[in-house]
């Protein structure tokens, strides 16, 4: 994580060397450039540097053979490579540092969306290639040359007034994943859009500039998105911009449901997947508006036939509403595991916001909390009676996340079939009810108490 100090910035390249030496990995670049005059830090960490920061990862630019300079790196952090020769790029990844090592290069775009072609290129055309003028920056880090500032137009007066600008007229429709690092960059930096690049930012989302990137790519600077040092700020531009909307008409961001939902939120759940779950439930709450207008029931049905009316069309939405999300995520090129945790999520949430109320008793939450996951659970008590007309859910989710949870029977299925219980389901079904009695407050808490009640069950 970056963190950067109040500007004005430094704008001495001399600066920027000698707080390079307090950054993991930075001595060993210092040295090993030192007699270079082609090396020079480039992009972000130059930008960190100068605001008083510490980079997360140091990019370096060299006039060829990137793989090589970032093997000896490597030798001298003890570190791996990785090389991507398509790009003239390699990874360097230490225990603490990391560097990304890339030849001089100019880019191309063959079609809006796709990622550039390449070729070898000049020292200012290597900058020209950036995305945001305050990025734009490199300083030398050796050679006769050593500690001097290079950068674009605008570039240091865009540092200094903390302001984020697009290099050229194309920018965004070239490569719209930089419409998404605007809304990161402007979240982590607290930096403001200039006004130009502003209106060029929304005439490309107006434009359906995001329509032309693959799903792997869009996917790739969401999951960015969601775990940004400000992912709640990072969504809330993009909401803003209009960038949700295009990766899914129905794709939302309430500020006031996560804010209550991470009120309740367990230390041990992952912010990301409640932040993507959270975006996903304008869509399972417009399925289930979409179901009650085409199958609302007509005339004037009994309440037990309208209560099953009601439950099927529930049922029906979220089937409808889960197909659509899980195709969603899947062209978005999420991990499984991630997918299926955030799918569960918001789908629970909705049910749950809707179901919690009903349960009289503590064993009946268990059966309807438990499945799902935690981020689920503190979603649906931050819907409470948002868009439903229920009440009582957050009251209900709070105690099960807080308390009801963390309810754990004291014997096992080996004390059970100690006990003469035959092997087979009997045993769980056992454990099942007696932790149902547990919980609410039937028997006594104890080993003794539970498996005398486990084995007195019908």
């Amino acid at each position: 994580m970056s963190e950067v100090s109040t500007p004005p910035p430094a704008d001495d390249g001399a600066v920027v060397l000698e707080r390079l030496r307090a950054v993991a990995g930075g001595p060993q670049l210092l040295a090993l450039a030192a007699t270079r005059t082609d090396a020079e830090l480039v992009g972000g960490a130059v930008r960190d540097l100068l605001l008083g920061g510490r980079p997360r990862e140091l990019d370096v630019v060299v006039a060829r053979d990137a793989a090589g300079f970032a093997r000896e790196l490597a030798a001298a952090l003890h570190a791996t490579v990785t090389e991507h020769t398509r790009f003239g790029t390699a990874v360097v990844e230490g225990v603490e540092a990391r560097a990304d090592i890339a030849t001089r290069r100019a880019e191309r775009y063959a079609r809006p969306g796709a990622l550039p072609e390449v070729r070898e290129g000049t020292p200012h055309e290597d900058l020209l290639r950036r995305d945001f003028t305050v990025n734009a920056i490199a300083v030398a880090l050796g050679g006769p040359r050593r500690g001097e500032l290079r950068h674009v137009p605008h570039a240091l007066e865009d540092l200094r007034a903390g302001r984020l600008r697009v290099l050229h007229e194309r920018s965004f429709l070239d490569d719209p994943t930089r419409l998404l690092r605007l809304a990161r960059y402007g979240a982590r930096l607290g930096f403001a859009v200039e006004g130009r690049t502003d209106r060029l930012a929304d005439a490309a989302v107006a434009a359906g500039a995001l329509a032309s990137l693959s799903g792997a790519r869009l996917g790739a600077e969401l999951r960015l998105a969601l775990r940004a040092v400000w992912p709640i700020m990072t969504l809330a531009l993009l909401d803003e911009r209009g960038v949700l909307r295009a990766v899914h008409p129905r794709l939302r961001l309430d500020e006031r449901l996560v804010a209550a939902a991470l009120e309740l939120l367990p230390d041990t759940a992952r912010l990301d997947l409640l932040l993507l779950a959270a975006i996903a439930v304008p869509l399972v709450l417009g399925a289930e508006d979409d179901a009650r207008v085409d199958d609302a029931p007509r005339g004037a049905p009994a309440a037990g036939v309208e209560r099953a009316a009601e439950v099927e069309r529930a049922a029906g939405a979220e089937r409808t509403a889960g197909a659509e999300l899980a195709a969603l995520l899947d062209r978005l090129e999420f991990p499984r595991a991630d997918r299926d945790l955030a799918l569960a999520a918001a789908l629970a949430a909705v049910r749950l916001a809707r179901e919690l109320p009903s349960c009289e008793r503590p064993s009946q939450v268990h059966a309807l909390a438990a499945p799902a996951p935690l981020e689920g659970v503190a979603l649906a008590g931050a819907l409470g009676g948002h868009g439903n007309g229920r009440t009582g859910a957050s009251e209900i989710a709070r105690r099960w996340l807080s308390e009801l949870r963390h309810v754990r029977l004291r014997i096992a299925g080996e004390d059970l079939l100690a006990a003469g219980v035959p092997e087979g389901p009997e045993v769980g079904r056992r454990l099942r009810a007696t932790l149902a009695l547990r919980l609410d407050g039937e028997i006594a808490p104890g080993r003794e108490a539970e498996l005398r009640a486990a084995v007195r069950l019908p």
